[in-house]
């Protein structure tokens, strides 16, 4: 069994993301011969879809029945935005699991409204690192940009993933997938966006 949850702001792709990465995962256990694996994904959503907090759960494994990741059960948090990445990543990353966040703050609702308050980077990497967590940070939206478009920051970091964790999906089949999955216009960007993410992680 293997777990991963997308959290962001509403807009910023988590749910492509999500499924991108599920689709790999079942284009990689047909690869493999490994015909008994199953995937599952499921969202849930804040008050508002667009500037609302997004969460997409992807489970992968032999007996993978309930569309969402039990809490403390997460072996990676993929964060598009730091603060989602922290209220869904102290809740569902399990110890010892992986945070990878995105530093780039896209205010949610509540944040504009005053409803909440935003902590600093350092505190919420500390509070990963007080839940035994790895936690690795990048500015994916500087390097979506550099591949041609900010929009591009959610594929940026499933590069990322890719990178540290290998073993999961091969490099190959999430870059054909994602050939498949954006709009034919946007593929040479979003590949470039992937693999800045992924070679982020290789230097």
């Amino acid at each position: 069994m293997f777990n991963i949850v997308i959290a962001g702001v509403g807009g910023q792709g988590s749910i492509l993301a999500s499924h991108i990465l599920a689709e790999s995962a079942i284009q990689a256990s047909i690869y493999h011969n490994q015909n008994e694996t199953k995937v599952r994904v499921g969202e849930t959503f804040g008050a508002a879809m667009r500037g609302g907090a997004v969460a997409s759960h992807v489970k992968i494994g032999k007996d993978v029945f309930s569309p969402l990741v039990p809490e403390n059960k997460a072996d990676v948090i993929l964060g598009l935005e730091p603060l989602e990445a922290f209220r869904v990543g102290v809740r569902y990353v399990k110890p010892g699991g992986m945070v990878i966040t995105n530093i780039r703050q896209y205010e949610s609702i509540d944040i504009k409204t005053g409803q909440a308050k935003y902590p600093s980077l350092s505190d919420i990497i500390n509070s990963f690192k007080n839940l035994n967590a790895r936690v690795i940070t990048l500015d994916a939206t500087e390097l979506a940009l550099q591949a041609g478009t900010d929009k591009a920051m959610n594929i940026v970091m499933l590069g990322t993933l890719a990178a540290n964790q290998k073993d999961l999906i091969p490099y190959e089949i999430l870059i054909e997938v994602i050939r498949k999955r954006v709009p034919s216009k946007f593929i040479e960007v979003n590949i470039k966006a992937f693999e800045l993410g992924y070679h982020f992680s290789n230097k």
